[in-house]
């Protein structure tokens, strides 16, 4: 019987998929136009994309093809501008840490890491979701393939640690990570937050869980200030100067990194503050909640929650970024070293505008000075301003 094959007109229209999808931000600024891809008013109103964020595989796959045809709109006198993209930023590949176990050969006994060149041993890729800080839960690995059921182990004090190195994320290497599993552990803030740590963002870097435990305790830190147990910490008590200067300089260095895409700093920047806020036990409403507007874009969760609880009813995501202030950020006062022949003995904190000569007197007509002298001539002193005192003799 002869068998019928079913026909179908081969397609030659490539436009929509090659013009189209190179095109498409101009059509966004003329979605109803029936008449035209878009209307020189609407491009010139809209101008071309601002800032356009893809990876370098994207940008040379198909940022070049948008290119070709925006140059030939722009010759049609379609596109207003001769570039599709005023600024492009390529953000870096996160790269996969493997890890290995390591196999006594012609045996199903696995040896930890650093006891495997006692043993002639094949190295074996683990999935890294069965592995924690390089240790090896060896239930799961039992279970994670049918010939491990039956493994034995040699262990070094009394668990499997795994070797590692960074590979390109792969199925066939096991170490692709599952974001579920981190959020499920340890929150999406947390997660959100710790790949931006990871590095600056143009550059490649390689995904490694070992860190994620810091950026969790950072944030619990925080929360820390916000309640004790259950107890509402927050309150309406006036910052010291200390504690607005370590707002405002936080305001200052994270809205110069947002602008110039350099989070893994921000999040350093943040620790920093929490840190200086914690040791003054500061839970103050002037200082917590500006700190969860600029915190919102990095942990939108738990900025929204400071947020509320500081009384607010609408979104951290509607408030106005807060500005800072340079007045905070002068120093009011200079910690001096105070040095004898080289060696610091003792500080003084002194105001920022005194002068060298003011300085000076005041290091020599302090209770301490005669105890390294020694009762013996000084030579001479030298003041380097707002630095160190050192007093030769």
């Amino acid at each position: 019987m002869e068998q019928k094959t079913k026909k179908y007109p081969l397609e030659l229209n490539t436009m929509p998929g090659f013009a189209g999808s190179s095109a498409y931000y101009l059509r966004y600024e003329d979605p109803q136009n029936q008449n035209a891809l878009v209307s020189r008013e609407a491009n010139d109103y809209w101008g071309n994309v601002d800032l356009y964020l893809g990876g370098s595989e994207h940008a040379t796959g198909h940022l070049i093809y948008s290119r070709f045809w925006n140059k030939f709109l722009y010759d049609l006198g379609v596109a207003k501008d001769d570039e599709p993209f005023k600024k492009l930023i390529n953000q870096g590949m996160i790269q996969g840490r493997s890890n290995f176990v390591y196999r006594v050969k012609n045996t199903n006994t696995f040896v930890s890491y650093n006891l495997k060149n006692q043993y002639d041993t094949t190295e074996i890729h683990v999935d890294v979701n069965i592995v924690s800080n390089d240790v090896l839960d060896l239930e799961k690995f039992k279970n994670w393939r049918p010939e491990f059921t039956d493994a034995e182990f040699i262990l070094e004090d009394e668990k499997y640690v795994c070797g590692w190195a960074v590979e390109k994320m792969s199925k066939s290497m096991f170490n692709v990570v599952n974001p579920d599993d981190i959020v499920e552990k340890y929150g999406a803030d947390t997660l959100r937050m710790y790949e931006m740590f990871l590095g600056p963002l143009e550059q490649s870097k390689p995904w490694d869980t070992n860190g994620i435990d810091g950026v969790h305790r950072f944030l619990k830190r925080l929360w820390g200030l916000i309640y004790n147990g259950d107890n509402l910490l927050i309150n309406n008590d006036l910052p010291t100067n200390e504690e607005l200067k370590t707002l405002h300089k936080t305001i200052k260095k994270i809205a110069y990194d947002i602008e110039n895409f350099s989070f893994n700093t921000s999040i350093s920047a943040f620790m920093i503050c929490v840190n200086e806020l914690y040791a003054a036990k500061c839970s103050k409403r002037a200082i917590i909640e500006p700190l969860a507007v600029i915190l919102a874009p990095f942990a939108p969760h738990i900025a929204e929650e400071i947020y509320h609880l500081s009384g607010n009813k609408t979104s951290v995501c509607d408030a106005k970024f807060p500005d800072f202030d340079e007045k905070y950020l002068v120093e009011n006062s200079v910690k001096y070293p105070i040095s004898f022949n080289g060696k610091v003995r003792f500080t003084l904190e002194l105001p920022a505008d005194l002068d060298a000569k003011e300085v000076e007197k005041i290091a020599l007509k302090n209770e301490q000075t005669p105890r390294w002298l020694e009762g013996k001539e000084i030579k001479k002193i030298i003041v380097v301003p707002k630095k160190i005192v050192n007093v030769v003799f």
